[in-house]
């Protein structure tokens, strides 16, 4: 199953948008600040558990995950693909050490794949066609991570008053079936960290 290549150019007209009006900061990938950027990042932590590993950023944006990563003591290769040709402009200006691509589908695999935040704006889709897609961009995931991979999504666990009708809320236990009986019993969900979503780990057993 591919994703629908119109949900796709979506997808990359609206976060070059947003890099062109906030630049390349949290906002520019449309989050709200560093702190909580930051803490989405920490998440995956525990995937990445050896630091010569290699990773692949799916959704990369301008690169920020890989900053974090060289803070954090990795050393591994790093590649990251987005579908926004100004996303890997900015990232391969601000990271010229690691290896960026335009695109959806990466052309190779690392030990670990990873994806923050692509799975939230669906914008008018309907939720049933947005899901399609979730299903299609995990199993990119799945292909792309030899060892294991990582996504977040908004929680349905959220203030319902508070949920915005063009973005994807998903429910935690229902995401964490699907990825056991998709990619095998070794899957964590993570959502004890403050955030109104979770993060799904998935490790190739």
């Amino acid at each position: 199953m591919a994703s629908d290549p119109a949900i796709l150019k979506e997808q990359a007209d609206y976060y070059a948008a947003r890099l062109a009006e906030h630049g390349p900061t949290p906002r520019g990938v449309d989050w709200n600040g560093a702190e909580s950027q930051a803490l989405r990042h920490r998440q995956f932590l525990r995937l990445l558990d050896d630091p010569t590993g290699s990773v692949l950023d799916l959704g990369c944006g301008h690169g920020d995950f890989f900053a974090y990563l060289r803070a954090h003591g990795h050393e591994g290769a790093f590649t990251g693909w987005d579908l926004a040709p100004a996303m890997i402009a900015a990232a391969r200006a601000a990271h010229p050490a690691a290896s960026w691509h335009v695109g959806a589908e990466p052309d190779g695999a690392c030990d670990y794949a990873v994806a923050s935040g692509v799975l939230n704006v669906k914008g008018a889709r309907p939720d049933a066609e947005w899901a399609a897609h979730v299903d299609a961009v995990l199993g990119v995931l799945a292909r792309s991570g030899r060892r294991g991979f990582g996504f977040n999504m908004l929680s349905l666990w959220s203030d319902a008053g508070k949920r915005r009708p063009d973005l994807f809320y998903a429910d935690p236990p229902a995401v964490l079936a699907q990825c056991r009986a998709r990619f095998g019993r070794h899957v964590a969900l993570l959502a004890d960290y403050g955030l109104w979503e979770f993060t799904v780990l998935v490790r190739h057993g």
